[in-house]
């Protein structure tokens, strides 16, 4: 994530990757205040075991564009809510990425989607995460009432 202030959403990507037992780091690693550190991460990720990057940012909102121009890995962006534009700001920064520099944007604030789909993606090569998000689904249909009480 960018800063602190942004660990209040973020945590909610935190929260199903655990659920699901994937790895996972948390990191502050700001594109416009640590740029050696958004560098060093992103250009040593995939070697690092990174299956995929899901970076929340607010503003400018520059990070996901950044680290998907420094790696080949998958990044999700998870555009945060601003005061004074309510994240627009932030998710029009992630959607008009050049092309040729790509990245996938989730909802403003849905940094819990941007971790199940961190999870699919992840799935395809890790069987293990594949039957604990087959599993989840599961329970969460079944947790949809048929009729209203």
């Amino acid at each position: 994530m960018g800063s602190q202030s942004d660990y209040s959403i973020m945590k909610e990507c935190e929260k199903i990757l655990k659920t699901l037992k994937i790895k996972y780091q948390v990191l502050i690693v700001s594109a416009h205040r640590t740029p050696k550190r958004m560098f060093e991460f992103a250009e040593t990720a995939k070697k690092n075991g990174f299956g995929v990057i899901v970076a929340g940012a607010g503003g400018a909102a520059h990070l996901p564009g950044m680290v998907a121009s420094l790696t080949t890995l998958p990044v999700l962006g998870v555009p945060i809510e601003t005061k004074k534009l309510k994240g627009l700001d932030s998710l029009l920064s992630m959607v008009q990425m050049p092309k040729g520099v790509p990245i996938g944007c989730l909802a403003i604030n849905g940094s819990f989607n941007a971790g199940l789909l961190a999870a699919s993606i992840i799935s395809n090569s890790d069987l293990k995460v594949k039957s604990n998000l087959e599993k989840w689904k599961r329970i969460q249909t079944q947790s949809i009432k048929r009729k209203p009480k």
